[in-house]
């Protein structure tokens, strides 16, 4: 597994923190008869929803007295639009819990005017890191990643949520390849993506691992679907390696290297890193607000650690989710640390690229 580029010491220092739970203290609280309210602001076919799902019926299990976990899709607006009604409406009593993404994360971190939410009024429960896998339609005649210079000739469409969702980071790594690629926004989720590329509409598609386990691997086993490269994952030094789902797909540093004949570098790759890096490692948040009572805070830390240590948790995680350690107590904190905030250059740099390449504005 070949090291791209370390990037920083505070992405550093959050992927050193993946490697196993921290302990969280006892509390007296309790769930008996509850019925908490996890609110996804995305539709029903994509990762955040199958992630959501695979993790209620594990979370009923660990809590204490075991309460009813209901899963309230509100998609729309890059998740801008049920985020912010849980800025609005959820409560502080432990009931109403947030999942976010990297397209939550994303609108806040490059100041959408959407955005009615401020992740400085949540506290994080838990975070999951996820992977990205770019594939494309069998009719284009690539095969694999070593055949990817073949892609130029092609104009190629590409469904995504908008340029301010976590669909930027794969927007970006089209522009770093050199790819001709039409976005096609408006999607609704990522699932509105997979079905247009069923459905021939779209030739080029990535999922996240979950939806990729459970929606792509289909496609692909039917020689429909063809993995051409990951986003790759963050080492212990902060440095991008393969994924350790799936190890021997190559990742954009390496694709490019293959394309271009050198190692990337410059301030599309350095943005690029920065933005996957906020994106990818801790993709995947739950959060309560704060102001909810120590004790439920507590009772949720102690449940999500012992989740991940009920037997048979991590193999069903793997298949489900993909092989990522799942971070909570202070690991938790540092990798939603790193996953609300960037780089003001890359940032900027971000900024400017949007408005010339697709004339947004945050």
């Amino acid at each position: 597994m070949k090291r791209i580029l370390s990037y920083s010491v505070a992405a550093a220092s959050a992927a050193a923190l993946l490697a196993g739970p921290a302990a969280a203290p006892a509390t007296a609280a309790d769930f008996s008869g509850k019925r908490i309210e996890w609110l996804i602001p995305y539709g029903t076919g994509g990762g955040s929803n199958a992630w959501a799902r695979f993790y209620a019926p594990w979370l009923t299990k660990a809590l204490p007295g075991q309460p009813v976990i209901a899963i309230n899709n509100m998609p729309g607006a890059s998740s801008t639009k049920g985020t912010n009604y849980f800025a609005r409406r959820g409560t502080k009593d432990g009931l109403s819990i947030l999942g976010t993404s990297g397209s939550t994360q994303f609108p806040y971190l490059l100041g959408d005017r959407r955005v009615q939410y401020d992740y400085k009024d949540w506290t994080p429960l838990l975070a999951t890191p996820v992977g990205g896998v770019v594939y494309i339609h069998k009719s284009l005649g690539v095969k694999n990643a070593d055949e990817a210079k073949n892609l130029r000739k092609f104009q190629l469409k590409f469904g995504a949520q908008g340029p301010t969702s976590l669909d930027l980071v794969p927007l970006l790594a089209f522009d770093i390849l050199g790819l001709n690629v039409k976005p096609v926004f408006g999607m609704k989720s990522r699932g509105d993506g997979r079905l247009a590329f069923e459905r021939g509409e779209l030739r080029l598609d990535y999922q996240t691992t979950p939806a990729f386990l459970k929606r792509v691997t289909p496609l692909v086993e039917k020689g429909e679907a063809i993995p051409l490269f990951t986003f790759g994952m963050l080492d212990d030094k902060g440095s991008l390696v393969r994924d350790p789902t799936f190890p021997d797909m190559p990742h954009l540093g390496e694709v490019y290297e293959k394309m271009h004949g050198k190692k990337p570098q410059g301030p599309a790759w350095k943005a690029w890193m920065t933005f996957f890096a906020a994106g990818y490692p801790a993709q995947k948040l739950i959060v309560v607000k704060k102001g909810t009572p120590k004790e439920m805070v507590d009772a949720w830390r102690e449940g999500v650690r012992k989740m991940v240590e009920l037997p048979g948790f991590k193999e069903a995680a793997a298949k489900a989710l993909g092989d990522y350690p799942q971070a909570v107590g202070k690991k938790a904190e540092v990798l939603y640390k790193v996953a609300t905030t960037v780089d003001p250059a890359s940032r900027k740099w971000v900024v400017d690229w949007l408005k010339s390449r697709f004339n947004a504005t945050p």
